[in-house]
């Protein structure tokens, strides 16, 4: 029995009806949804929107104090002397790219199981993405396939701490070192997660971060955040971000326009102090399910740090039929992600290279509701189903 104190009143909040990913579900009584973002302002809507109209009530709406304020709060949190807030996870890694002066004509490593907008990331700065292959046992970078892919053109490895568990960053930082590379991290989804005695984003020269919606520390909208503790990194990014200047209409180099609004970054601040209590909920939730789940693998915890289970992530050889199951009892699930980097066609490198881990990976794996407001009933029953179907114990309809 998993027992686990559950901070915040996590306990009895209701599953209420909203509009989120669409499983082709018609009977929506008892659903268990993938998320729930209305349980989760239903349970802090006076903060939230105390912070919104102060926001409204100033007339100032871009580049201002609560940006400020939230900057300072997120990069004491992680651990760092420096935040940029930027408009999105994606932008959050070009910038970060552009900062170190990597662009055409360059390569960065990076994982071939990813959401693509990792990838995106990497193209819009001008530089080449070059995928290696996974570990089948929790989905993360193989390490021991980075050295091979190090060329005259490398310039980053661009580890990504998939579903919230952090890579094992010192082999990766340790090539880095050899190889004279720099180290960015994916930080999308791992956002609170440990490696040792550090903070996924306070570990390599650089970490990206995403704050879109369904994150563990999600804004109302597109949102992102560079991290860094090199002061000439931090000034560079502050340019890059507002077009390319630092005084109004200077403009001292190309740049974008990717602004953390103050709206996004209010509602941030205010949610950032829930973040421990989210990240150890969904940490007893997993839990749970790593106890209840008897006829599927779950993805291996590594020791070396504490994940915050962004997704919580099964493999299983009946996976589509799995899926369909659940739904007609009414549970949604998605595939985090069904086509490896190198097979999509947005990608177009590396087609024909061998990747068996991320392969087999893509194959089998399934991701199931985790979130701070899933209540014991519905995580036990999902669990229920899934041990039902794959032990073949159901009744065909």
């Amino acid at each position: 029995m998993i027992s686990c104190i559950i901070p915040f009143g996590f306990k009895g909040i209701e599953t209420r009806r909203y509009k989120t990913v669409d499983c082709n579900m018609t009977n929506d009584r008892d659903m268990i949804r993938f998320d729930n973002f209305k349980a989760q302002y239903a349970h802090i809507r006076e903060e939230i929107d105390t912070a919104v109209h102060r926001v409204l009530d100033s007339g100032w709406f871009i580049m201002g104090k609560e940006l400020e304020s939230f900057e300072k709060e997120f990069a004491q949190y992680i651990g760092c002397n420096y935040c940029v807030g930027v408009g999105n996870g994606t932008d959050a890694i070009t910038l970060s790219l552009m900062a170190l002066g990597i662009g055409r004509g360059d390569e960065v490593i990076t994982p071939n199981m990813t959401a693509f907008p990792t990838i995106s990331g990497v193209m819009k700065s001008g530089a080449t993405p070059v995928v290696v292959d996974i570990c089948f046992e929790d989905g993360l970078m193989d390490v021991t396939k980075i050295a091979a892919k190090i060329n005259g053109n490398t310039k980053a490895i661009l580890p990504v701490h998939l579903y919230g568990q952090s890579c094992d960053m010192d082999p990766i930082c340790d090539l880095a070192r050899q190889y004279g590379l720099h180290v960015v991290e994916d930080c999308a989804q791992s956002v609170g997660a440990t490696y040792k005695t550090k903070k996924t984003g306070a570990i390599g020269e650089i970490g990206a971060f995403s704050f879109y919606p369904t994150k563990n520390l999600g804004a109302y909208g597109d949102a992102g955040a560079v991290l860094t503790n090199d002061e000439t990194i931090y000034s560079k990014l502050l340019g890059l971000r507002n077009y390319g200047q630092r005084v109004r209409y200077y403009h001292d180099e190309f740049g974008f326009n990717s602004r953390l609004d103050e709206i996004q970054a209010a509602i941030l601040k205010v949610k950032l102090k829930y973040l421990d209590g989210w990240n150890e909920k969904r940490r007893c939730l997993a839990a749970s399910y790593r106890e209840k789940l008897h006829t599927v693998s779950c993805l291996q915890e590594n020791s070396y740090g504490l994940p915050v289970y962004h997704l919580f992530v099964i493999k299983t050889r009946k996976r589509d039929k799995l899926m369909e199951y659940l739904k007609s009892r009414n549970i949604q699930t998605l595939i985090h992600y069904p086509v490896p980097i190198n097979k999509q066609k947005g990608f177009g490198f590396q087609a024909d290279e061998s990747f068996p881990g991320t392969t087999r990976f893509a194959e089998e794996i399934l991701s199931i509701p985790i979130y701070p407001e899933l209540t014991d009933e519905n995580l036990e029953r999902t669990a229920n189903e899934i041990n039902t179907f794959c032990a073949g114990n159901y009744q065909h309809e």
